[in-house]
């Protein structure tokens, strides 16, 4: 390479990006360069945003390739199409980058928060994290969010205790992703939906395909209202999102079909989630927890730290052989 052309493209790279965002993104986009910055300051990379650095550490991360082994629902199932918590991921994401792009919106933004959401998720599902929650309430701590924990691991536990230094917008959306409060941005507020948007549907292909519903089991009024598969149903939900908060300037669905889906939700929740392998995976979590507190001495801390990042793989073979 010439010296004339060393580093053209990486000393034009930023202003082009800011030119380009100028020209396509809406007034409610959070730009690339705007960012409320790190926890620690660095020297930022010349050929990537400082959201599409994100992404990339979090994709390289030791948590999200745990993900593939973790449980989206089903312990261990029989058949090769199941969802994980992985491929849960990628659907979320997918989906709520087309939702960006629609509304104008930082999709670099929404894709590194969507593929961090739950890279704190324990093993074995809503199940798994529910059993977590109440054996951490009985020793006298506060409980236990994924949400929290997704966090804690980006911030705290990836690279052996020094975080991945993430930016703000993408911390925040990461901790918001589910409960009550709101992220900041537009497009943290776009994971939070879909990723509701995306597990209820996929989780009740992955129900029916496992024989635990049948498709006369799903109630008639949102299944009428939302669409008969789940294709249909994230079609009409996208569409009703992404045309409810256009007008509104705000990430929100409208009345009938934000009810209709938070219905859904309550179902699984009722019929799937929380009835799945419940007392097996409750008596797993416990004997891995103790095992930790009581017989190795880890604080709480460290015990939830250390269960929260097995697979699921890890924590039956550990509860099984009764140690490491």
């Amino acid at each position: 390479m010439s010296p004339e052309l060393a580093g053209r493209v990486a000393d034009a790279f930023e202003s082009l990006v800011r030119e380009n965002e100028e020209r396509w993104l809406s007034p409610l986009a959070v730009r690339s360069y705007d960012s409320r910055g790190r926890n620690l300051p660095e020297e930022e990379c010349r050929l990537r945003t400082p959201f599409q650095r994100d992404r990339d550490r979090i994709v390289h991360s030791k948590a999200f390739r745990r993900l593939r082994l973790k449980t989206q629902v089903f312990v261990d199932p029989d058949g090769d199409h199941f969802r994980t918590r992985l491929t849960h991921t990628l659907e979320t994401t997918g989906i709520a980058r087309g939702v960006a792009r629609a509304l104008r919106l930082n999709e670099d933004l929404v894709e590194a928060i969507g593929l961090g959401h739950d890279l704190g998720h324990p093993p074995f599902g809503h199940a798994g994290e529910q059993a977590l929650d109440e054996l951490l309430r009985e020793r006298g701590a506060r409980g236990f969010r994924h949400n929290e924990h997704s966090l804690r691991v980006v911030e705290r536990l990836e690279r052996d205790g020094r975080g991945l230094n993430l930016t703000w917008e993408v911390r925040d959306g990461i901790l918001k992703h589910t409960g009550d409060d709101d992220p900041e941005t537009l497009e943290g507020r776009i994971v939070h939906i879909v990723d509701r948007v995306a597990y209820i549907n996929h989780d009740i292909d992955d129900a029916i395909r496992a024989g635990l519903l049948s498709p006369g089991d799903l109630p008639e009024r949102e299944i009428a209202l939302l669409g008969a598969t789940g294709s249909r149903r994230i079609d009409t939900l996208v569409h009703d999102l992404v045309e409810t908060s256009a007008q509104a300037a705000d990430i929100v669905q409208s009345d009938e079909i934000g009810e209709a889906m938070l219905s859904l939700r309550a179902f699984m929740f009722d019929r799937v989630y929380l009835r799945q392998e419940h007392t097996h995976i409750r008596a797993t979590v416990r004997r891995i927890f103790d095992d930790l507190v009581d017989e190795r001495g880890y604080g709480l801390e460290e015990a939830t730290d250390y269960l929260a990042g097995m697979t699921d793989r890890f924590a039956l073979a550990y509860a099984s052989g009764g140690g490491e």
